[in-house]
């Protein structure tokens, strides 16, 4: 275990049923499946990165403004767990992670965000809305279409955004958070305050966005994109193509560059929202605190753009704890460090 610290058609239905069976395999060989509450400081047993190598059957809802599709695993009566991706990334940054949960008695359920995967839109004429807001109510509306009233929710990139965002604006659908990089609520106007030169050059892919040419440039490049940006955040994870592979095939989403492009535009102020999360947003602006249960966690070797969790652990009111995670850990910190990330996970889904 690497150290943490803490701080304060036929063939396409036959590897459906092979993945299903793989992830079950998976969860049975770590160890007996146990109710999630009934021992106190319950132990993970250990699995290697890279051990599972595919999910069962996806499953789809419809959720407000899209169809959601997501892997689900565990008991249909367990506490349920919700992992969130980033980008650009997709479900399989929690493939060891899903297991190791379910081994506890938890039932855990992956959606694809807005853009990715077998996620899309109800209709064509529904703006392609990547503001965090949007991305975040997407969250609730499946936890009411599934009929989940509260959830322990972890995250990294934009799955730690929408974390953070669910429980400041819905702490009561949320039993718990754990959030990659901490504190990542923001708002058009903060995203205008110029940073220092060094800082400035970390969001070097915001600014091509903002333009055409990087719009056309990430449409027609997405995969060679993607791959520059894992090895810019994760210098020193060395993942293999089937890797890479895996998760890139969520990229062939129709609505995947769309969304990309207007949540970074957004972010910079150079594209409108929709009126109906105006009041979120304005809620949001004022960079509430969180309330609910956390883990903050960082990898040590992230080449994203980050912050220091003395920047702000003051937003964390409630039940609040920071590990660093060594090792040469980077940015997708659930697929490098699946075994520190579940056991985040577990400490905060057992904490009342």
């Amino acid at each position: 275990m690497r150290n943490i610290e803490p701080r304060d058609s036929v063939n396409h239905h036959r590897r459906r049923l092979f993945g299903a069976a793989a992830l079950t395999l998976a969860a049975a060989q770590l160890g007996t499946v146990r109710p999630a509450n009934t021992q106190a400081g319950l132990a993970l047993p250990a699995i290697k990165p890279g051990s599972t190598t595919s999910f069962g059957p996806l499953k789809q809802v419809d959720a407000g403004d899209v169809n959601v599709g997501y892997a689900e695993a565990g008991p249909a009566s367990g506490p349920v767990v919700i992992l969130l991706h980033g980008w650009p990334y997709d479900i399989h940054s929690y493939l060891d992670v899903a297991p190791l949960l379910v081994s506890a008695g938890y039932r855990v359920i992956i959606p694809h965000l807005r853009g990715y995967g077998t996620t899309r839109f109800l209709s064509a004429d529904t703006l392609r809305n990547g503001q965090p807001s949007a991305v975040a109510s997407d969250t609730v509306a499946m936890m009411d279409a599934l009929k989940i009233g509260k959830a322990t929710l972890a995250g990294y990139d934009w799955g730690a955004r929408s974390a953070d965002i669910i429980a400041a604006l819905w702490p009561e659908r949320c039993k718990g958070i754990v959030s990659v990089s901490g504190y990542l609520i923001g708002s058009p106007e903060a995203g205008m305050v110029p940073l220092p030169p060094a800082a400035e050059l970390q969001w070097w892919y915001q600014f091509y966005f903002a333009t055409e040419r990087g719009r056309a440039g990430y449409d027609k490049y997405r995969h060679d994109f993607a791959k520059l940006i894992w090895q810019i955040a994760s210098p020193q994870w060395k993942f293999d193509d089937a890797t890479f592979d895996r998760s890139a095939a969520s990229f062939d989403n129709p609505d995947h560059v769309a969304i990309v492009i207007h949540n970074y535009r957004w972010r910079l102020g150079l594209a409108p929202g929709e009126a109906k999360y105006d009041e979120l947003e304005k809620r949001l602006a004022a960079f509430p605190a969180i309330t609910v249960p956390a883990i903050t966690m960082e990898g040590d070797a992230n080449g994203a753009p980050h912050v220091e969790p003395e920047a702000y652990a003051k937003k964390f009111t409630g039940r609040y704890e920071h590990r660093l995670i060594k090792g040469g850990i980077g940015h997708n910190l659930p697929q490098e460090a699946p075994q520190e990330f579940a056991e985040a996970v577990l400490a905060i889904a057992q904490s009342s």
